[in-house]
């Protein structure tokens, strides 16, 4: 596993003017355009353009790892796990996720998420992950929802 950067890449903490960006990918992504706040946000930047994203954002009991976003011709270099890493490394609180499909929890499982059920979630993350929630139980929809296995934090 790549534990570092490709040359000429940088890890950093999102700005304001980095917001389209982020939006570009995140709904080239196919993800959750809503609560995209530049100030949750690292951010991988090579040559002034942003390549990849994500995000942690803070509930009442707990923290979301959300739209994470790799650029397509960025893929497979190493840098959503990277930006995985660093972001389990300053969550503040217990770590949470949904995603879609087994490829993806496969993807955070190797960093120590663990699967969850409905009731497992804290109550401040519900709301959040109810639309989830429902489509999984209606619609056999393939939501997971999972939390980084070190609840210490």
């Amino acid at each position: 596993m790549n534990k570092t950067l490709a040359d000429g890449c940088v890890l950093r903490a999102a700005k304001q003017e980095d917001l389209g960006s982020i939006r570009q990918l995140v709904l080239g992504a196919m993800l959750d355009p809503t609560q995209l706040r530049w100030s949750q946000f690292l951010v991988i930047e090579y040559k002034g353009e942003i390549i990849a994203c994500g995000q942690l954002r803070t509930f009442e009991q707990a923290q979301e790892l959300g739209s994470l976003v790799v650029s397509k011709k960025w893929r497979n270099q190493g840098l959503g796990s990277y930006l995985t890493r660093n972001l389990i490394k300053i969550a503040q609180k217990p770590l949470y996720l949904e995603c879609l499909g087994s490829r993806r929890a496969n993807f955070y499982s190797r960093f120590g998420f663990v699967s969850v059920s409905w009731q497992e979630l804290p109550r401040s993350l519900k709301p959040k992950f109810g639309l989830s929630n429902l489509a999984r139980k209606i619609l056999r929809v393939p939501f997971y929802f999972m939390c980084h296995g070190d609840l210490t934090k």
